[in-house]
């Protein structure tokens, strides 16, 4: 039997823990390094998803766990008012390395709560209260961020948050306003979008957030100037922008920040995911003119681990190392390599109706058929268990597209990255008969 089937390790898991999100993936995890986890049989697991899409320099990098070893008998956690060295130093690099005039930072756990403190922070510098979203969006479960996310169902939770409103996502594989010759008229689906959101809005818009790349709905990415005709239709009816950057930040798509490619400076930008490298840490940014406002008008966001020195510590580490070792160009070399090798597969393989994203965010999309564009959820997840079958974690979106998203470390091989088109290679044949 193998060691996976433990009867009494599944046992106690079905006893105890609370289903969040499907079901669990049949192993066990024993320990992980570098860009593999190890199951229980011993078994070696490329991890083509970076965990949570967090471990952007591997698991258990030698260098994050000396400084987590050190802290953790220094200072791990304060009284939230009470501050150290690592948070100051980490918010003062973040405002250095970040686009713009993004100087004020705010240190806290999740992507959740970093993009719960930029929408609470616009409603109270603007006096406003009505937030607008991507309709295949994901920033966070929680209030203001769960009502601004459309990718994943919102039916038996109660009402939304009041004004919440959405834009139709802009995606150039399947959008309605894709004519006869596969032409995408972007700027009429976002007129369009806004003409609604105007007759929606009670006169109290206060902010837009927005994934530069909608990885959880499927690695929709925005034509170049989307990003830009966005921000001004936001100054046109002076609303706040915010940018998460949750997974495409910190050089993951090929740029430090995703939305450097697009020339975009937002009024915030929340940090999560990669700035922890795996640990819990996340940051929201914003101007010093804002947030001395918000200051003046008494802004509430006091966490228990706002502030946190451990995962400061941390952070700075992951910064300093990204920097160093120059992985932002390497994401965007390996980034090449990776998405030539699932162009190769698109040849092959009829039911990879796409692929798209940059660097190393890219999504694979299956289709039953490529005229229709009609996805193919049911194959996504045949081949998601023949990978992991084989060697290889890999991510499904959720919604029903069949939308892998391909989002290994940052630290990832050449070698690497030809053993994951192996291993997926193998998986289509296996799925597909």
């Amino acid at each position: 039997m193998s060691a996976n089937d433990d009867p009494q390790f599944w046992q106690r898991a079905r006893a105890h823990l609370v289903r969040y999100g499907g079901a669990f993936s049949p192993l066990i995890a024993e320990r992980a390094a570098g860009n593999f986890f190890t199951d229980a049989d011993g078994r070696k697991i490329l991890d083509f998803t970076s965990g949570q899409m967090s471990a952007i320099l591997g698991h258990s990098h030698p260098e994050i766990v000396d400084v987590a070893r050190h802290w953790i008998g220094e200072l791990d956690h304060l009284y939230s008012t009470i501050l150290s060295r690592p948070v100051v130093d980490l918010a003062a690099l973040i405002a250095e390395i970040s686009p713009g005039r993004l100087d004020r930072v705010l240190l806290v756990s999740t992507g959740g709560e970093s993009n719960e403190a930029a929408l609470r922070m616009a409603k109270l510098v603007t006096g406003r209260h009505e937030i607008v979203a991507m309709s295949r969006s994901w920033h966070g479960v929680t209030g203001g961020a769960a009502s601004a996310t459309y990718s994943s169902s919102r039916k038996g939770y109660g009402p939304p948050t009041p004004g919440a409103f959405v834009l139709p996502a802009p995606d150039t594989y399947r959008s309605r306003f894709i004519d006869a010759r596969g032409i995408y008229d972007w700027q009429s689906e976002l007129d369009f979008g806004f003409e609604l959101i105007d007759r929606q809005s009670s006169g109290a818009l206060a902010a837009c957030i927005v994934e530069p790349i909608l990885s959880s709905g499927g690695v929709l990415e925005p034509p170049a100037g989307y990003m830009a005709a966005l921000a001004e239709k936001c100054r046109e009816r002076d609303m706040q922008l915010i940018f998460d950057e949750a997974q495409t930040g910190l050089g993951r798509t090929g740029h430090l920040f995703a939305c450097e490619r697009d020339g975009v400076v937002p009024q915030y930008l929340t940090l999560s995911k990669t700035l922890g490298a795996g640990l819990p840490l996340a940051a929201m940014l914003t101007t010093p003119e804002i947030e001395d406002v918000a200051a003046e008008r008494g802004f509430l966001f006091y966490t228990t681990h706002a502030s946190d020195p451990l995962p400061a510590a941390v952070g700075l580490k992951v910064i300093e190392v990204i920097l160093r070792d120059r992985l932002t160009e390497h994401a965007a070399h390996l980034g090449e390599r990776l998405k030539t090798g699932l162009l190769a597969l698109q040849q092959r393989y009829d039911c990879i109706g796409d692929v798209r994203g940059r660097g190393l965010l890219l999504g694979l999309d299956l289709v039953k058929d490529r005229r229709t564009r009609t996805p193919d959820p049911e194959l996504a997840q045949r081949v998601a268990r023949q990978c992991l079958d084989l060697g290889m974690m890999t991510s499904v979106v959720r919604g029903g597209f069949g939308i892998f998203r391909v989002a290994p470390p940052m630290t990832i091989t050449d070698e690497q990255i030809d053993l994951g088109l192996d291993i997926f290679d193998r998986a289509l044949i296996k799925a597909m008969h």
